[in-house]
């Protein structure tokens, strides 16, 4: 079966009406993954899948924008009559645990592994759900942070995460068929720690094109952009066909 990505949510740096932030189901070979939980994902995610079949969770980081509705899942799974056959395999930086646990005013957190399978991340992480492969590249940011390529059975997705301009997206991005990347930045402005943080619709346009993908799709456009210009931007630096990522889109390749 070829790679589907599923378009849950987009928005940057908080949800909207009918515009979760960002979070992504992404299947093949069977496996089904959501990828980052920003609020208002997990709703989302229910209008295509059952959640408690989900093969695993991937989070790119602990940001809230992209994994605060695993509070939501937890809840769902524990108590909502979604209970998963087993506990959900779920990979995140360290500390993840620990995040979800403070949040409910929890001491410990084995009340939390009922549901959730935690396993730490780190760069080069790879693990395999049947013929789906999933590798992690550390990306710059201002906390620990992770961009994915995902392959299956010749067909390659890549995702930046939250990154600012760094060797790592060139790496897990090459010959990728689709590579959704952030442009979060209008511009850089010197002497400010964003501008190793995330990424121009340019950075994003560049790191597209020297990864020689097929396809570029932009998403988590901040405040000061459209999706639309931020695409038409990473379009005529990358030579590549690229689009805005919208919410209900799917593709599959």
């Amino acid at each position: 079966m070829p790679l589907t990505l599923t378009v849950l949510g987009t928005a940057s740096p908080h949800p909207g009406p009918d515009r979760p932030c960002s979070g992504y189901l992404l299947s093949g070979s069977g496996a089904e993954v959501w990828v980052d939980a920003g609020p208002g994902t997990f709703a989302a995610l229910q209008r295509h899948t059952d959640p408690a079949r989900l093969a695993a969770i991937w989070i790119s980081h602990l940001h809230a924008d992209h994994s605060a509705d695993l509070l939501a899942a937890a809840y769902a799974f524990a108590f909502g009559g979604m209970t998963p056959p087993a506990p959900i395999p779920l990979y995140a930086p360290q500390g993840c645990a620990g995040r979800l646990a403070g949040f409910l005013g929890r001491p410990d957190v084995d009340f939390l592994k009922s549901v959730f399978d935690f396993r730490d991340l780190y760069d080069g992480h790879d693990v395999r759900h049947w013929n789906l492969r999933l590798t992690a590249r550390a990306v710059a940011h201002d906390t620990e942070a992770y961009g994915l390529r995902a392959e299956c059975q010749g067909s390659v997705f890549a995702y930046s995460g939250d990154s600012g301009p760094c060797a790592a997206l060139t790496e897990l991005a090459t010959g990728a068929d689709v590579f959704l990347c952030e442009a979060d930045l209008h511009e850089h402005r010197d002497g400010e720690h964003v501008r190793q943080v995330h990424l121009t619709p340019e950075d994003a346009g560049r790191a597209a094109r020297n990864a020689r993908v097929r396809e570029l799709l932009v998403t988590h456009v901040g405040p000061a952009l459209t999706r639309e210009s931020a695409a038409a931007r990473a379009a005529a630096v990358s030579g590549r066909p690229t689009a805005p990522a919208h919410e209900g889109d799917i593709r599959t390749f």
